[in-house]
């Protein structure tokens, strides 16, 4: 009977030593879990996790929706559509009884659509036109994750989906995604707006000088527009917005409440990398301090080898031999050649080293008939043709073994790497999700990948 391919490759892969498994499938089919936030630093597989994770409970039976905050294409091409935007579209192809859905944040659309749904036509139509809303509303720092945030809150409010799995933006401040609602609603609602109008008040020549002290505390969009022009923008913007925007602070707490509510996963996101592990540590660490209901830790991209009982050690010391067959035993017959000091590496071949017949013996009377060997001559063709055939297979060999001294190489160091992060956080439930040879395209490969992060149901050791 052969035996489990999926048993062979599991048994192949290094585990984490004293970690709790993550079991995904619970999760994702408790009717309770109405959120899933898919968050980490950037390159490690985040968006394709996410989508995997839609595509996996959509198909045991969930309504899902993915959103998410990456510009790239992949998750569009892999799910079969050809582009996503700021409007959930149903994702064709999918098994089983669930839907999936999936979509693209538009951060400017998404600001917009707040604006209109929270102004009379007439207002709405001012701030939309408005050149200080606009430069706002395109490229104001922190504008892209509170716009995040606000449509986690406008998709769960509408209550169609079952659940709602989100990818959040790569960021090398960790969680910039939990703190942007409060630095764009102090913004909107705090000092800096009130200073900003303030010299249309004075006027003159203390109203410029005012106008001087708002613009050193702006940065990036809002540095480009100059004076007075400036000035009467941001009254128009100040003036049509005053109880449009009364309730971005209060938006934010109630999404940010949201976020910590029992309904809520988040899963962090990592690479079994130095560096990657290092930013998992942090979201860690922070979504505890935030009290964020952290489920566990998705490892992704962990190497293992179908050979693991062939160490770097033993294969490097293999791949010497076949390339250097002096430094052990050789064939029969050389034993003598093995230990001699006078013949190690000469040019001169072991018949020279042999004593010369005494005069006047067979061997050195010219006129002594030849001796016909049954052996083959070594300096025919098909000799050289063999030898030099066994050296290209002992070159082809002695390659193979190094590569997989690399590969064992780098198992042992992502293991230790590993260790350090679950002996840091032992209280943290982790799957390991196995390195695949290519990139993802199509739902094949999504649902590949979702059977790989819930193929770990026992304890590892």
């Amino acid at each position: 009977m052969s035996p489990d391919p999926a048993k062979a490759q599991d048994a192949a892969r290094p585990h984490l030593s004293a970690a709790r498994v993550l079991d995904i499938d619970p999760l994702l089919d408790d009717p309770k879990t109405r959120i899933v936030v898919c968050c980490g630093s950037g390159g490690v597989g985040k968006t394709t996790t996410a989508a995997a994770l839609g595509l996996r409970a959509a198909e045991r039976g969930r309504k899902v929706v993915v959103l998410t905050i990456d510009p790239a294409r992949r998750l569009a091409q892999s799910m079969g559509i050809d582009s996503l935007d700021n409007v959930p579209r149903r994702v064709k192809g999918t098994e089983g009884g669930g839907e999936l859905h999936a979509m693209m944040l538009d951060m400017k659309r998404t600001f917009d659509e707040v604006v209109e749904a929270h102004a009379d036509p007439e207002r709405a139509a001012a701030i939309l036109a408005n050149p200080f809303y606009q430069s706002l509303s395109a490229g104001f720092a922190g504008t892209q994750e509170y716009m995040a945030m606000e449509k986690l809150g406008q998709l769960r409010a509408r209550d169609e989906w079952d659940l709602i799995v989100v990818d959040t933006p790569p960021s090398r401040s960790a969680l910039d995604f939990l703190d942007a609602p409060k630095r764009l609603g102090s913004f909107l609602d705090g000092r800096l707006i009130r200073l900003l109008t303030a010299p249309a008040k004075l006027g003159g020549r203390a109203g410029m000088a005012f106008l001087n002290v708002g613009m050193s505390m702006m940065t990036g969009t809002l540095g480009k527009l100059l004076g007075g022009q400036l000035l009467k923008d941001v009254q128009t913007f100040v003036a049509a917005m005053d109880t449009t925007f009364g309730g971005f602070r209060t938006r934010a707490d109630a999404t940010y409440k949201l976020l910590q509510a029992p309904g809520t996963a988040f899963l962090v996101v990592a690479a079994p990398e130095r560096d990657a592990l290092r930013e998992a540590a942090y979201f860690v660490e922070r979504l505890a301090a935030e009290d964020m209901p952290l489920v566990g830790l998705v490892l992704n991209r962990v190497h293992g080898s179908g050979a693991g009982r062939l160490s770097a050690e033993r294969a490097l010391a293999a791949a010497e031999n076949l390339e250097e067959p002096r430094i052990v035993d050789q064939g029969g017959g050389k034993a003598g050649l093995r230990n001699s000091p006078d013949t190690y590496g000469s040019s001169e071949s072991p018949a020279s080293a042999t004593p010369a017949p005494d005069d006047g013996s067979p061997a050195s009377n010219d006129d002594s008939p030849a001796v016909e060997s049954d052996s083959p001559d070594d300096s025919s063709p098909d000799a050289d043709t063999n030898a030099d055939t066994e050296r290209s297979v002992d070159q082809l060999t002695a390659g193979l073994l190094r590569l997989h001294a690399e590969r064992m190489q780098l198992l042992s160091r992502e293991q230790r790497t590993r260790d350090r992060f679950t002996a840091r956080h032992p209280e943290v439930a982790v799957v390991e999700v196995p390195a695949l040879p290519g990139d993802v395209h199509d739902l094949t490969g999504l649902r590949d990948i979702g059977d790989r992060l819930a193929a770990e149901r026992t304890e590892l050791s």
